[in-house]
């Protein structure tokens, strides 16, 4: 009876979107969820712009860093960062971006470079446990093709902040989104390790097939792609 009820008040809520020539007035509720750190310094404060932008629209954010299950956890959109597997959603990419390898420079003074990717086995990483990632396995693109390294380290959380932080201070490498530490990188708290190596990870908006045809929906992701790539609250490039 739920699921009827809350099926009839968003075909209401469709039909109450007004349209003025090509521009569509969002209202009603838009449920959205993403990860810690991307939901927090840059989908939270660009939704606020959009909430000015448009006052009819209600927002929920929920910040996971866990892979969202659309349909049965009933959120619109999916702020995700990674490959998208599932074949029953739709994904529009965003930003493209990569996850790439760094330390803090006194990490290195002591340590010193790895020399290859198999180095990174005696070296002291810093796992995060990612939407995405499988955790302890790094997979990167290199001058040969895709490779895998297992690392280990004395530390390890599921939150990307305090992974950053440990590796300011000098605990160990690594992997991150370009735009998660572009700030370290300009900050001098940063460097990047082994360039010719990356991983994907595109900022993809998810969304599921009957979602996408929303006209709010579709209002609203417009507005997330403009404020991601050129907005105050873009994503940092190094």
């Amino acid at each position: 009876m739920l699921v009827w009820a809350k099926q009839i008040l968003e075909n209401v809520h469709g039909m109450l979107e007004t349209s003025h020539g090509d521009r569509v007035e969002p209202r009603g509720l838009l449920r959205i969820s993403t990860s810690q750190r991307l939901g927090r310094f840059h989908i939270a404060p660009i939704l606020a712009l959009l909430r000015k932008r448009y006052p009819k629209l209600e927002v929920w954010l929920e910040l996971m860093d866990r892979r969202t299950d659309l349909t049965s956890e009933q959120f619109d959109i999916d702020i995700r960062v990674g490959d998208v597997t599932e074949q029953n959603l739709i994904a529009r990419k965003i930003v493209s971006s990569q996850r790439i390898l760094c330390a803090a420079p006194s990490y290195l003074a002591e340590r010193g470079y790895p020399a290859s990717l198999p180095d990174l086995a005696h070296h002291d990483c810093l796992l995060f446990r990612d939407r995405d990632s499988s955790f302890g396995i790094w997979r990167l693109e290199g001058p040969i093709g895709m490779e895998t390294v297992k690392v280990t380290g004395p530390m390890a959380s599921n939150n990307s902040d305090i992974v950053r932080e440990w590796a300011h201070d000098g605990l160990g490498v690594i992997m991150a989104s370009i735009w998660d530490v572009a700030p370290s990188f300009e900050e001098g708290k940063l460097t990047r390790l082994l360039p010719a190596y990356h991983q994907s990870a595109d900022v993809s908006a998810v969304t599921t097939v009957r979602a996408s045809q929303s006209e709010k929906i579709k209002v609203c992701l417009e507005f997330l792609s403009e404020q991601l790539t050129t907005g105050p609250y873009a994503l940092g490039r190094i």
